[in-house]
């Protein structure tokens, strides 16, 4: 199990847009056995930054894309230590390292009151 903590901040909605694809819903739901919450949690990483480079080398489970989109990896996860989560890497050019997608079942913005600058932690399992 990979341990990393950051920050939470609000993303561009790229990852809201990718997750209520029918296909990715789809196969977030067989693959990893939750159908998401409409979009991530964004994370950028102060600590772990190292353990998600670990991840590039580890086998992930993957989201086959459409033609035009890019493949995403995914690894199980747990949130706050009590909530099954996920985390996604898109695959896409200059993605930055030190940020992480996180989805779930449900909202987690809301089911941990959230806001912009708290830190939270995701355990990541490979």
């Amino acid at each position: 199990m990979l341990l990393v903590k950051g920050k939470v901040f609000s993303g561009s909605g790229e990852g809201a847009r990718f997750i209520e694809i029918p296909w990715v819903k789809k196969q977030i739901a067989e693959k990893l056995g939750f159908i998401p919450h409409f979009g991530t949690l964004n994370i950028k990483l102060t600590e772990g930054i190292a353990n998600v480079k670990l991840l590039k080398k580890a086998k992930a489970i993957e989201i086959l894309p459409a033609e035009g989109f890019c493949r995403g990896r995914c690894f199980n996860a747990c949130f706050m230590n009590t909530l099954k989560c996920a985390i996604v890497i898109p695959e896409v050019e200059n993605y930055p390292e030190d940020i992480l997608e996180v989805i779930a079942a449900i909202n987690l913005r809301e089911k941990f009151k959230l806001k912009n600058g708290d830190v939270v932690d995701v355990q990541i399992m490979r």
